[in-house]
């Protein structure tokens, strides 16, 4: 699923990167840390256990084998290394896999220290290195100050070699509707589905049943040692937070802190999943189309959600029937501008300036608008990579239905009641219907006793990662405690643009030193969710 896993990979990156870094840049760590503790988090839950404090060998890095060197390019300022991990970890001494890191040192006292923080910004197939940068302008300085901020290229992503990729040209050009109008146009899209899988198993058959999750959690247990540490702490968005309950599964003595920001549904991996985020994205695209109806007199697209959601289907016929031309041809279809628009329901601060775009599509004939939101929500040719890993992982982690007949039915289904993203989702991982790697019938089982205080933040609206799939998660993890915001459907609650000056407090606090809110439950704490945009905003 997305939590990465509708068609947006892009948007879901520059959610967790563009988005924030803006963030980085103005508000969101400015709240002094005793403030923070003081004013948010009552009843604090500590450290996490004996002999893991501040300043302890046991989590302040003593003795790395790691080498670092300055970061070039967009990571400058941050220092970069690489680690070697086994391909198979059956196998230690066999073939290599090598992960690109990132990181901002720890600048406070050795005695103030509090070790390691890797940070993951989901996916899966999400390059990480660039949210260290991020975290640590994010929060509030003198807690960045005491953790070495570490970010990853997980395996077969970005940096990390080799990294994945199994039809470059997969994306490229107008692509078929995501609608199939009869059995023909489905077979289409089937076919392109097994073209892709037996185009990864032929590129990279031989690393494909290594592309776990759990493999991913055995990878951090490696930047776990190469550090010399005995203990890490964590925080990660979205698909990461499924990550972190997985290494928190099979290395509970290993954790210091984690942080959830949009938890994934552990029990629904992945298939029901994803049929879970058809619901909930409708939902906020419904909210969408009332939020631009409120604004009717700056857009003209109607007066009730509606009338606009009539108008968003009869852009979507028009460019079905005609493709708006970009630079070099043929650029939006319907698929394309399903693309376009998925990023509405992962952040609300786009609606602007997508609804700018359709009206001017509409009302004037006027195409640059949609071809700019395109250009920077939609997915790109060079994005295939991501989408490969994102494939490769989620279809390796669990047995998905091979059934053809069960996602048909399932998505006819779901599409009565949720349109916008049925068919859609469906596409988007339907290569694990026919993926040459068979995972396991269940899920791994999310494991949470003896494990140290979490933190949980978590939108009521969120899409991406319901709420219901997250409190499932928090059930699992009798230690953690949930910061809920009432009415964000945004994806991503934490260092946020805007910032959301409560959850920040609970964030910067928990850092500072494992205060949590102490009321009980599965609600530990609310937030208000941040005002939603208005035109031009």
């Amino acid at each position: 699923m997305e939590i990465m896993s509708c068609s947006r990979r892009a948007a879901l990156a520059a959610v967790m990167v563009a988005a924030l870094a803006v963030t980085a840049c103005t508000s969101g760590g400015s709240a002094p840390a005793s403030s923070a503790a003081s004013g948010a988090a009552t009843g604090g839950a500590g450290t996490g256990g004996p002999g893991d404090g501040t300043g302890t060998p046991a989590i302040v890095p003593q003795a790395s084998t790691l080498s670092w060197r300055p970061c070039t390019g967009q990571f400058a300022g941050m220092q970069c290394a690489t680690i070697q991990v086994p391909v198979d970890y059956a196998n230690p001494n066999g073939r290599k896999l090598t992960l690109a890191l990132s990181m901002v040192p720890a600048t406070a006292p050795k005695s103030q220290q509090q070790g390691v923080l890797l940070v993951n910004p989901g996916g899966p197939g999400e390059p990480g290195r660039s949210l260290a940068g991020v975290v640590a302008t994010g929060i509030n300085p003198r807690v960045a100050a005491s953790y070495d901020i570490v970010g990853f290229d997980p395996r077969g992503v970005g940096a990390s070699v080799p990294a994945l990729s199994c039809d470059p040209s997969f994306f490229a050009g107008v692509r078929p509707d995501y609608i199939p109008a009869n059995a023909p146009a489905e077979q289409e899209l089937i076919s392109r589905a097994q073209s892709y899988a037996a185009d990864c198993e032929q590129r990279f058959g031989w690393l494909l049943p290594y592309l776990t999750t759990v493999n991913a959690a055995r990878d951090l247990d490696m930047i776990r040692q190469v550090f010399g540490v005995q203990k890490i702490n964590y925080f990660a968005y979205s698909y990461g937070t499924y990550l972190g309950q997985v290494y928190a599964t099979l290395f509970p003595d290993r954790l210091r802190r984690m942080v959830l920001d949009s938890t994934v549904d552990p029990t629904g991996a992945w298939y029901a999943d994803n049929i879970s985020q058809d619901f909930a994205f409708q939902q906020r695209l419904d909210a969408f189309y009332a939020w631009t109806a409120k604004y009717d007199s700056t857009y003209h697209l109607g007066s009730t959600a509606a009338k606009v959601r009539a108008a968003f289907y009869t852009a979507r016929d028009r460019v079905a029937a005609q493709p708006v031309d970009g630079p070099n041809g043929p650029l939006i279809g319907p698929a394309e501008y399903d693309d376009t628009y998925l990023i509405a329901g992962y952040l609300n601060t786009t609606w602007p300036g997508l609804a700018q775009a359709l009206s001017q599509y509409l009302n004037g004939g006027d195409t640059s608008g949609l071809v700019n939101q395109f250009q920077e929500w939609g997915i790109p040719n060079d994005d295939e990579h991501v989408f490969a890993v994102y494939n490769a992982v989620q279809c390796a982690d669990v047995n998905w239905p091979r059934n053809w007949g069960r996602w048909q039915s399932d998505t006819v289904r779901v599409y009565r009641t949720a349109p916008f993203l049925a068919w859609d989702n469906a596409w988007f991982n339907a290569a694990c219907a026919f993926w040459p790697v068979k995972g396991p019938a269940q899920p791994l089982q999310i494991k949470g006793q003896g494990l140290p205080p979490i933190l949980m933040l978590q939108g009521t609206l969120d899409a991406a990662t319901p709420y219901a799939g997250a409190q499932n998660a928090h059930k699992l993890l009798p230690s953690a405690r949930m910061v809920v915001v009432e009415g964000s459907g945004n994806h991503g609650q934490s260092i946020s643009s805007p910032s959301d000056p409560c959850v920040q407090n609970y964030l910067n606090a928990y850092l500072a030193s494992g205060a949590l809110p102490n009321q009980p439950g599965l609600v530990n704490a609310t937030c208000a969710a941040v005002p939603e945009p208005t035109p031009g905003g």
